[in-house]
């Protein structure tokens, strides 16, 4: 049992587990939300699930939400009505993510609720969605993966980014940041950000090809890799956040949670740490 598995079942329904992250209990239900982000409670919806209180089974237990996975449909369509109904969002207009490890992100409007979940979806090779629009919830989904999650309160835009380590080479979150600002017209400074549960840098350990793509991409990248027993080991959430600071984004403004999923696999669905027989996480973005 992880550090967090013996948090829940202690029963409380809210628990603080660090500065930057808060845990919501609804029955068997366990998701989370960031702290920076919920100061915006009047303007934004949002959440990060973990794999407890659905009703999938095997080793899609319990709360899956990709049809992607070894799951049937009807189970992934109740997971979904128990999390819209957990945090207040309209099951008929969530819109799915569509993901390929690429840096490409669909800028989402009110004829496209819906998509990927009640409506056929021409949402198809992207690993972001963005919108300034309210009442539409968008899902991506996660494994392993590093969810960023941008908010600019100012100009009322929300971005929702999945990057793993192609996506991260490949600067999806640079790329977000520079959407919001041609598209919506934000600042930078008033972006806040959120990068949530992923594989943590002991956990995530890699070979010289993967290392070298990132050094070519962040020459800088040294300080965030170490060298053990012939693997290297990178921290994906650092980099990121350096990335986004280095563009412009106050540091301040980022946060990290420090919750890895492969530690902590029996609360999060983790591709290595579940051997890839595993469910997906979702991140959930709605403007109020």
């Amino acid at each position: 049992m992880s550090f967090l598995s013996s948090v829940f079942s202690e029963g409380s329904e809210n628990r603080q587990i660090n500065e930057n992250t808060i845990f919501n209990k609804v029955g068997d239900l366990v998701y989370l939300e960031f702290k920076n982000l919920k100061k915006y409670d009047n303007i934004l919806t949002h959440c990060f699930t973990t794999r407890l209180g659905g009703v999938s089974e095997g080793e899609c237990t319990s709360l899956n939400l990709s049809f992607n996975r070894k799951d049937n449909k009807e189970n992934i369509l109740k997971n979904y009505r128990i999390i819209a109904d957990a945090i207040g969002v309209d099951f008929d207009k969530i819109v799915l993510s569509n993901q390929v490890h690429d840096n490409k992100i669909r800028v989402v409007h009110s004829a496209d609720a819906g998509k990927g979940l009640v409506a056929e979806s021409d949402i198809i090779g992207f690993d972001g969605l963005s919108t300034n629009e309210t009442g539409i919830p968008l899902v991506t989904f996660y494994a392993d993966c590093v969810p960023v999650l941008m908010l600019d309160p100012v100009k009322k835009a929300i971005t929702a980014v999945h990057s793993g380590w192609k996506s991260t080479v490949k600067n999806i979150s640079y790329e977000a940041l520079m959407l919001m600002k041609d598209t919506y017209g934000s600042n930078f400074e008033d972006i806040q950000v959120a990068i949530g549960p992923s594989i943590c840098k002991d956990c995530f350990e890699v070979d010289f090809d993967v290392y070298n793509c990132f050094l070519h991409k962040f020459n800088w990248c040294k300080k965030y890799t170490d060298f053990r027993a012939g693997k290297y080991h990178i921290d994906l959430q650092r980099i990121i956040k350096q990335v986004l600071v280095e563009a412009g984004v106050p540091e301040n403004n980022v946060v990290i949670s420090d919750i890895c999923t492969k530690c902590n696999n029996d609360v999060f669905f983790s591709y290595r740490g579940d051997n890839g027989k595993t469910g997906s996480l979702a991140a959930i973005m709605m403007l109020k």
